[in-house]
């Protein structure tokens, strides 16, 4: 247990907030004397909050950190179990994101490929239901080990317990804060599905000059897209995408599209349409925008960027500007996709 740590190294924004307190665990029964120690901690009279993080990701940190962050550091890939149609592959919450897939495309297990190169770690994987190039975590889920803050026991979700949604999960809504998860396991099907109709991915094939495509070269193709248009947070501090694409009414989209006809969006059912957030922010003309540190990517108008010395604070007043410019202009209301704490 260390007293006024930084968490500098352990947020991809690269934002130099202080812990008041700071633990890490990687062994689960290591869990309960951690929140007995919490137990004996407060702040302003009351029990030390808890913040676990995992990759460090998906936060932005606007302030210094009262109470407890333990830092998931649990590790193991292994394959537990196969039958005629699946293979189900158990990680835990502390494994890499990437690291896992990694692994999977080499196994030949497919179904991760489209998630390559994320960032994060494994544990917030079905919080955020993850999601790229067509595919979400939930396509693949099968159950996760999740151990409950007050109870000191481990519960086991499987699909249906853990309502998923657009980068949503029961986890970021009802049983917020109530849970630390530990492990996940995927059920990837032995005939695999290939998806690369989404995005760019069939076009980056192309230029690989791929003639049988695999789950292989399809993890390569995501690569390539993703690295050539986000910026790598060890170079530049970020998060990824800070925004939601907004979801709307296939009315509304009609109603934008005969103002701006080259909106970008994807058909979600009959009814709604998801619009490309990165297209709305860069018609706004923040796209390469900068102000002292804080900035937009100059190649993918979704991203926020620390250049080196920004505040969170700086990070979320840039967003709302983001967010005021698009509603202006679009009459659509953006969503952040980042926690902000």
């Amino acid at each position: 247990m260390q007293q006024n740590t930084s968490l500098k190294p352990y947020n991809t924004f690269g934002i130099d907030a202080t812990a008041q307190y700071f633990a890490s665990f990687s062994r689960v029964e290591e869990l309960g004397t951690l929140l007995e120690y919490r137990n004996n901690l407060s702040v302003g009279g009351m029990q030390a909050p808890l913040l676990v993080l995992g990759g460090g990701s998906n936060i932005l940190f606007t302030k210094n950190v009262a109470g407890l962050v333990l830092k998931n550091e649990l590790k193991g890939i292994e394959l537990i179990k196969e039958d005629a149609d699946y293979y189900y592959i158990k990680a835990a919450a502390g494994e890499v994101w990437h690291d896992l897939v990694m692994y999977c495309v080499e196994n030949n297990y497919a179904g991760l490929e489209n998630l390559s190169l994320i960032p994060g770690n494994v544990g917030a994987s079905p919080i955020q239901n993850i999601g790229a190039y067509g595919v979400e975590i939930k396509d693949v889920f099968y159950q996760l080990e999740a151990y409950h803050i007050q109870h000191h026991a481990i519960d086991i979700f499987g699909k249906d317990d853990c309502s998923f949604g657009y980068r949503e999960s029961i986890f970021k809504q009802e049983l917020k804060g109530q849970y630390i998860i530990v492990s996940v396991t995927f059920r990837l099907p032995k005939k695999p599905v290939l998806n690369i109709s989404y995005g760019a991915i069939k076009e980056e094939l192309e230029n690989m000059k791929v003639q049988d495509v695999s789950i292989k070269n399809i993890s390569q193709a995501v690569i390539n897209i993703r690295s050539s248009k986000l910026p790598d947070p060890k170079q530049i501090g970020n998060a990824g995408s800070f925004f939601k694409n907004p979801t709307v009414s296939k009315f509304r989209r009609h109603v934008i599209v005969e103002e701006f006809p080259k909106l970008v969006s994807y058909q979600v059912d009959e009814m709604y349409y998801k619009l490309a957030a990165g297209w709305l922010i860069e018609q706004c003309g923040w796209k390469g925008y900068r102000k002292g540190d804080a900035g937009c990517h100059e190649k993918q108008a979704l991203v926020l960027v620390n250049y080196g010395g920004a505040k969170g604070e700086e990070i979320i007043a840039l967003s709302q500007e983001i967010i005021a410019s698009v509603e202006k202009k679009f009459g659509v209301v953006l969503e952040r996709e980042v926690n902000v704490v």
